[in-house]
């Protein structure tokens, strides 16, 4: 079954097409690594996956729905170039807000975990607005899996991100990878996304120009897909 399936999808700002044609689609426990230059449409496609805005033609669907349905939002993480939480609350009070937002049955319990995983635990009371920015990464990227998501969506994860959160999110889309979830991760950073990925699809000007199985030639020399496919 196709976790997320993109159908001849095209979006349009005004005259010039972000997104060609589009046909991609994720398996259920798969892990896709989504390659492309600069202005390939990587962060467009997946924001219109997200259903942060709508395809000018074709269709997206996540679990068979349409993304903007509400049970479907509760199946999907998120995580883009911005940190999405609320500075003048706690670490605490900002996961337990967005548990009861996901109709958690324990907010707060589930808000403790998370802080745990991501190594934020000692400072559950400190304000985000007084985080460095790699706490406030590791939230971020807590905030994401905090609702237990089918679907993990992550553009440019490990872009500016420092260490500590880079060894967090590695793990944990690891452990996602191995529980079963479907992971859609647009990256510059080859190396590390091959590394966690089952397939790869490679966008160029808009338009799939590879999509197929991850292989071991792949991992060992990570350029291997844009020489092969024209962008090299």
């Amino acid at each position: 079954m196709n976790a997320v399936a993109v159908e001849g999808v095209w979006k349009f700002y005004g005259d010039y097409p972000a997104l060609r044609d589009v046909q991609l689609q994720a398996e259920a426990g798969s892990s896709l690594a989504l390659i492309g230059r600069n202005g390939a449409g990587k962060t467009t496609l997946l924001r219109a996956i997200a259903g942060f805005s709508s395809p000018g033609k074709g269709k997206i669907l996540i679990m068979g729905k349409e993304p903007r349905d509400t049970d479907t939002r509760r199946l999907v993480g998120f995580i883009g170039h911005g940190i999405s939480v609320y500075d003048e609350l706690s670490a605490f009070e900002n996961l337990a807000l967005f548990g009861r937002l996901y109709g958690l049955p324990d907010p707060r319990a589930a808000a403790m975990h998370w802080l745990e995983r991501t190594g934020l635990e000692r400072v559950h009371d400190g304000l985000v607005r007084e985080f460095s920015r790699g706490m406030r990464q590791r939230l971020a990227v807590a905030r994401a899996f905090l609702h237990n998501p089918s679907v993990l969506l992550l553009d440019e994860p490990f872009t500016a991100l420092d260490d500590r959160a880079i060894a967090v999110l590695q793990t944990l889309l690891r452990d996602a990878r191995a529980e079963g979830k479907t992971i859609i991760m647009s990256t510059h950073q080859l190396r590390e996304a091959l590394e966690l990925s089952s397939h790869v699809a490679l966008l160029s000007r808009g338009q799939v120009a590879f999509h197929g199985p991850c292989t071991a030639e792949m991992i060992a020399d990570p350029g291997l897909v844009y020489a092969r496919y024209g962008e090299g």
